[in-house]
């Protein structure tokens, strides 16, 4: 089993690249230091430092490790800093994964927002991941609930989830673009249009998500560039350089430079849903869940 104090050691000596400026940092002498540090790497079965008269270096390996030491001892500061807080009576503090969508479309600041008023003791941490990310996070107890693109699978052994939203595209043209005058748009003339394609650059196979979608509309798509966000799609397109499809909640306010017209015969939308752990282990968790969950319909 790994020791925490090993852990923290090890870290300490990655980052100063020196025993002695490390054991200086931690406050105890160099031999105890290196001594712990051959105890780490002869329980592991691994070199982590390459040592030379001048300096210690990572090796290969060592930089991986270190990379997951910070995870774990990141989540052991929070895991020991919400016990802290139970022993004084507190219900602790909220992790809360999400995609960009959850923001804009107003979702998880609607929320945070009334959870702020109900239990305004209580701390947020946000972390901005993808679906997959924060899936992980759920069934390792580092994140207490994920707002993402797409659930879990229904069968999932551990988690939950329940639909947020269903945010329709609409089409966003140059508002000098000759179809901007147009009250109703058919398929036929969008075809062949160049194009700004929005999609998640972790998604290998958005683009062609995104064509079949328009194919199976009536339209073939000119893609001349790619935006990895709508917000910068709506600049491209107000620059006069495409068209493109953007989520509804993306047109609350008005941007200089570009029209919009619904699709009624077009029926892509980005989702978002909510995700937990079956397993409920605070009361603030479920109870911000619900808030949540009752403002979907508000958002």
């Amino acid at each position: 089993m790994l020791d925490l104090r090993q852990l923290r050691y090890f870290v300490a000596v990655a980052e100063a690249e020196h025993v002695g400026r490390a054991a200086e940092r931690l406050h105890i002498s160099q031999s105890p230091l290196s001594r712990q540090i051959a105890q780490l790497e002869k329980n592991l079965g691994l070199t982590l430092f390459e040592r030379s008269q001048q300096r210690i270096r990572l090796t290969s390996d060592g930089h991986v490790f270190l990379t997951e030491a910070h995870a774990l001892l990141r989540h052991a500061d929070r895991l020991e800093n919400l016990g802290r807080r139970l022993g004084r009576g507190e219900e602790g503090g909220l992790c809360i994964g999400y995609v960009t969508d959850a923001m804009h479309t107003g979702i998880l600041p609607t929320a945070l927002r009334t959870l702020r008023d109900q239990r305004p003791g209580i701390h947020v941490a946000l972390y901005d991941q993808e679906s997959a990310e924060q899936f992980e996070g759920l069934r390792q107890r580092s994140l207490d609930i994920a707002l993402v693109r797409t659930p879990p699978p229904e069968d999932d052994p551990d988690l939950n989830a329940a639909p947020l939203l269903k945010d329709p595209l609409l089409l966003a043209l140059p508002s000098e673009h000759s179809l901007a005058g147009q009250e109703e748009l058919t398929p036929d003339a969008l075809d062949g249009q160049p194009w700004i394609a929005v999609g998640d650059s972790q998604d290998p196979a958005w683009r062609d998500v995104f064509v079949a979608s328009c194919v199976a509309s009536g339209f073939t798509p000119d893609i001349r560039l790619d935006a990895a966000d709508p917000l910068t799609a709506l600049g491209l397109v107000a620059s006069g350089l495409g068209l493109a499809l953007i989520q509804k909640s993306m047109m609350r306010g008005t941007t200089d430079g570009v029209a919009v017209r619904e699709l009624p015969w077009y029926g892509g939308s980005v989702q978002l849903w909510a995700a937990w752990h079956r397993v409920d282990l605070r009361p603030v968790v479920a109870a911000f869940r619900e808030t949540v969950l009752v403002g979907r319909g508000a958002a």
